[in-house]
Formats: structure tokens, sequence, C-alpha cells
């Protein structure tokens, strides 16, 4: 993974700040947006890749990769700026939510909101994952491993962790193939 021009400590802390603060209930797929389209910090390809390895790493995935594309562009000093960023301004908000949420969240009129936004959160991941497939065309057997965990966990109700523990290996083998072959 190549990345194309320096990105600095400001930039990462405040582009994960705003990430984190325009993605209520999908940042992923807000974190995709911003890095991949409008910032270009990643190539499409490269927030995939990215954010596979994300999600084989314990923690949210969206902290995952912060702390790596903070890493990535500025090293450990950048994991942390980068984490900060994405961390302390939702902080405040939830804490001040929280405490409303503690005194009016049995009213039914909240309760709808909330039940709509969980709706809008949904559509926002699923239209990440859509994007996301997308460039699995150009790699048709990333695309079978992709179709293969989704029917395993989805449809035979097998365990997420027992499939990717069982798919990542051959999978690993495969993409270290495929990365010592190229040009």
């Amino acid at each position: 993974m190549e990345h194309r021009r320096e990105i600095s400590h400001r930039e990462l802390f405040w582009g994960f700040t705003r990430i984190a603060l325009s993605g209520f209930g999908g940042v992923m797929a807000w974190a995709r947006r911003a890095i991949v389209e409008e910032r270009g910090w990643l190539s499409s390809e490269e927030f995939t890749s990215l954010f596979g390895l994300c999600q084989f790493m314990p923690g949210p995935n969206i902290v995952n990769l912060s702390v790596c594309i903070g890493a990535r562009f500025q090293g450990a000093s950048g994991a942390v700026v980068s984490l900060l960023g994405l961390l302390l301004a939702p902080f405040g908000i939830i804490i001040a939510l929280g405490a409303l949420y503690g005194r009016f969240g049995e009213l039914p009129a909240i309760q709808a909101m909330l039940r709509g936004i969980a709706a809008v959160a949904a559509g926002l991941i699923l239209a990440m994952g859509v994007r996301m497939a997308a460039d699995l065309r150009k790699r048709p057997l990333l695309l079978v491993f992709s179709a293969a965990i989704l029917g395993a966990v989805v449809f035979l109700h097998w365990p997420l962790l027992a499939v990717m523990a069982g798919l990542a290996p051959f999978s690993m083998w495969l993409a270290a193939r495929r990365y010592y072959r190229a040009p």
C-alpha cells in the first residue's frame, strides 16, 4: 500500500473529528467516503484491504482504522492524534446525550426517534458494503470468499469467528501468493 502524500497531524486530528461527528450510527460509511472520496488519503482498494485487516483486530473497526491510518502517515504520534480526533468530541456528546436519555428515554417520541435512527444506520452500513463489494469485482476470488462468509454466517448460522478462522489462513496464503507474483 503506497500513499501519495504526507498527511499532517492536524489533518489527521480534524479529519477523524469530522468523520466522528458525521457518522451517527454508521461512522464506517462516512469514514470510507471521507478517507477515499473526499480527502484521497487512501485508494478504494487500499481502504478495503485496510478495513479487512481492522476486522481481524480486537476492538471497534473505526478505532482500529484510525490508529492504522494515523500510524501509516505519522507513526505512533499519528496513531494517537487520529484516535483522539475520533474519540474526543463524540465522548463529550455521548455523556450529554446519556444524561438526557436517562431523564427522557422512556418517552414514546424518543423511542420512535431511536427506531428511525437505527434504520438509517443500517442503510448506511449496507451502502458501504455495496461500495466495498465493487472493489471485489476486480478480484473474483475475494468475491468468492466474501460470498462464502456471508452464506456461512447469514444462512447457515455458523459463528463468525469460526468461519473467519477457517477461511483466514487460506485467504492470507492466496493474498501473499498474489503479492509475491506482482511485478
